[in-house]
């Protein structure tokens, strides 16, 4: 590459945006309702999951669409076990002189999980005492199920990464990378003494990528290995966890979630 066409390329500003809202309104017969592409990205992640999984356990031999039994059960469960758990362990955040506890109405209050603010592994207990709750009810091994989900769970929780990017959150350290992270100065976690204008690293990305990858390595050794009772879920806890452990490291804005 010649020397002109490099120095050239070196300055030219590269980044990656932060997105410019974090949800939308509607008005529906008079009621504005707010929607927030966090819930959405949850949304969506659950979705894909299901699908997956039924997919997965009905080539197993369960009867199609019995994974819908089982979730209806499970995700209300993971969703309340991972609010639960990302409250308990931010008590400054909710309760105390100032803060709005309980009024759903208004910004801040524990029940406003739209926007931001729930825990993996609150929702890996909750959504485990449903799942066998769900499997118990329906006759589908406990295990197989847990196996069946792997691949989709992870690929949700990709899903899940995009939420953070739109409110904004769970950012890296300052970076000078072509993909650094725009955030905005007025972020409450925008550390204090840095120039607006600092990059930081898109940990949320990076684990976009880790986790489609894993899904993609899980799909790859459950055909290749057949693994069973409970042992590709246990890969995807390993797979996961050792992502998780880097990702935190060069956090500046870290969470539970």
């Amino acid at each position: 590459m010649p020397f002109a066409l490099q120095n050239a390329l070196i300055g030219v500003h590269a980044s990656i945006p932060s997105p410019p809202v974090s949800y939308f309104t509607l008005n529906i017969f008079g009621w504005t309702l707010q929607i927030h592409f966090y819930a959405l990205c949850i949304i969506a992640g659950i979705i894909v999951a299901t699908l997956l999984t039924n997919h997965r356990l009905s080539k197993r031999g369960a009867e199609r669409w019995v994974v819908v039994d089982i979730c209806i059960i499970a995700v209300p469960l993971a969703i309340i076990g991972a609010r639960i758990f990302h409250v308990l362990t931010h008590p400054g955040f909710y309760f105390g002189p100032g803060k709005n506890t309980w009024n759903p109405f208004e910004p801040g209050s524990v029940w406003a999980i739209w926007e931001g603010g729930i825990a993996i592994f609150g929702a890996l207990i909750g959504g485990a005492i449903g799942a066998w709750l769900g499997c118990k009810r329906t006759g589908v091994r406990f295990s197989a199920f847990a196996d069946a989900l792997a691949p989709g769970l992870i690929l949700a929780q990709a899903f899940g990464r995009f939420g953070n990017w739109f409110n904004h959150e769970l950012f890296g350290l300052p970076t000078d990378l072509p993909w650094g992270l725009e955030i905005e100065p007025t972020n409450v976690a925008f550390p204090a003494g840095l120039a607006p204008g600092t990059l930081f690293h898109p940990t949320f990305l990076y684990e976009v990528i880790w986790n489609t990858l894993g899904c993609l390595f899980l799909l790859w050794l459950g055909h290749k290995l057949r693994l069973q009772w409970g042992k590709l879920f246990a890969v995807y806890l390993i797979w996961y966890g050792a992502g998780r452990m880097v990702w935190e490291s060069i956090r500046i804005d870290p969470s539970e979630i």
